[in-house]
């Protein structure tokens, strides 16, 4: 009976792992979607100009400040990022940050 239990509560623990995994981003499609961005912030995202580093951000505050940008939460100079990311899906954008967080920083 205990040894059901057991295995009923590794298995729930495995799907939620497998789970929590998938919900990350794709570092491979954040590649291909990164064109535009490395405009300003450069093909290794170390940024040109005024435009700050992106490479080796932290995945989760770089997912949430593209979600800033898009709500409007957060802005810049002529809402350049506005521009950016209003087109972008909540799946897009963490492909973008797991693309980024791979990078080594500026």
């Amino acid at each position: 009976m205990f040894t059901g239990k057991l295995l009923v509560a590794v298995m729930f623990m495995l799907l939620l792992a497998y789970g929590a995994a998938q919900a990350g981003g794709d570092p491979v499609r954040g590649q291909e979607l990164s064109a535009n961005c490395s405009d300003c912030h450069g093909a290794d995202g170390k940024g040109i100009d005024d435009a700050p580093a992106i490479a080796g951000m932290d995945e989760m505050q770089h997912f949430e400040a593209l979600k800033a940008y898009k709500s409007g939460e957060r802005t810049d100079d002529g809402e350049v990022m506005l521009m950016f990311t209003e087109e972008l899906s909540e799946q897009d954008m963490a492909d973008l940050a797991a693309y980024y967080a791979t990078l080594s920083g500026g």
